[in-house]
């Protein structure tokens, strides 16, 4: 016992500073490994994901082009009537012939402009109506079953009511494409709006705010998620009730180029036409996907 005592006061005090520094370094180094492998976990995670994601893009194109392969090979061979089904190299023509003549681009920037507007309007509409039914639960309770019967009634059934209400034209046709989505926009709201939190609610209230300061820093930030999601739904309802109008009181527009084209037995342009708003469908759909994707990122949800 007493030599360890004696060896351990003839350390020297340089020698017990190296240990030290010994063992700061060796700590030092596996501190680093870690983070190292953890960064590399996080690497292969990432490759993983965009492999996967490339692998997905990858077999959605080759079943894109496959299906126009068989479209056009149907229509060579007589096994579709062409004129009834048109086919690729068909539809590419009409839509290079409408676009030198600028009819396309035309009728494309009315369904554009009359879609974005009906859009906005319903999401600046359904937030303040949500709004109000979140501030007034007595209001919701009288208000709900009418929301629920208007969401389920078919809008095209009000169309004609449109047209006799507001006469032909652009009014028209933008509150035929609000009909579709707002209703159950407003639903979608106030579902999300009741879906955040009570406790956090509650301790907004213990801290003395107000109910305005319960919605202004609980209930709508708790809700960005649905509210994107919803919009992404809207974008797509939206379209669809503007076509319905372009369908019955346009003159412009790609619904009133499909009309128009089965009257006249141009079935190439209602299928071209068809196209387009598919394409215009994915891209509205794409456009709010990065803008959700984004807000993500900022705000780190």
């Amino acid at each position: 016992m007493k030599t360890d005592q004696i060896n351990e006061t003839k350390i020297s005090p340089e020698k017990r500073a190296c240990e030290k520094n010994g063992i700061h370094l060796f700590r030092k180094r596996n501190t680093a490994r870690k983070k190292s492998a953890e960064l590399t976990k996080q690497e292969e995670f990432v490759k993983k994901h965009h492999r996967h994601h490339h692998e997905i893009a990858s077999w959605r194109t080759l079943l894109f082009v496959l299906f126009l392969a068989f479209w056009e090979l149907s229509a060579d061979l007589n096994w579709i009537d062409s004129f009834f089904f048109s086919s690729p190299s068909r539809v590419v023509k009409c839509f290079v012939e409408q676009m030198k003549s600028n009819s396309m681009l035309a009728h494309i920037g009315v369904t554009l402009f009359e879609t974005l507007f009906s859009f906005l309007l319903v999401i600046c509409v359904s937030l303040l109506v949500a709004t109000l039914l979140w501030y007034s639960p007595k209001l919701s309770e009288i208000l709900e079953p009418y929301l629920v019967v208007l969401n389920s009634l078919p809008k095209s059934a009000l169309a004609p009511l449109f047209i006799v209400w507001l006469g032909t034209g652009t009014r028209t046709i933008i509150v035929a494409g609000m009909s579709v989505a707002v209703f159950g926009s407003v639903i979608s709201f106030y579902t999300g709006f009741q879906q955040v939190d009570a406790e956090k609610i509650t301790l907004i209230y213990t801290l003395g705010g107000s109910r305005r300061d319960a919605f202004s820093k609980v209930v709508l930030p708790g809700s960005v998620p649905i509210l994107l999601s919803t919009a992404k739904v809207n974008i797509g309802l939206a379209l669809v009730g503007v076509i319905i109008g372009e369908f019955l009181a346009a003159r412009r527009g790609l619904g009133y180029l499909i009309i128009y084209g089965s009257q006249v037995f141009q079935l190439d342009m209602v299928i071209t036409s068809v196209i387009v708003l598919c394409i215009i469908a994915l891209v509205f759909y794409k456009s709010i996907q990065v803008i959700e994707h984004q807000i993500k990122i900022r705000f780190k949800m």
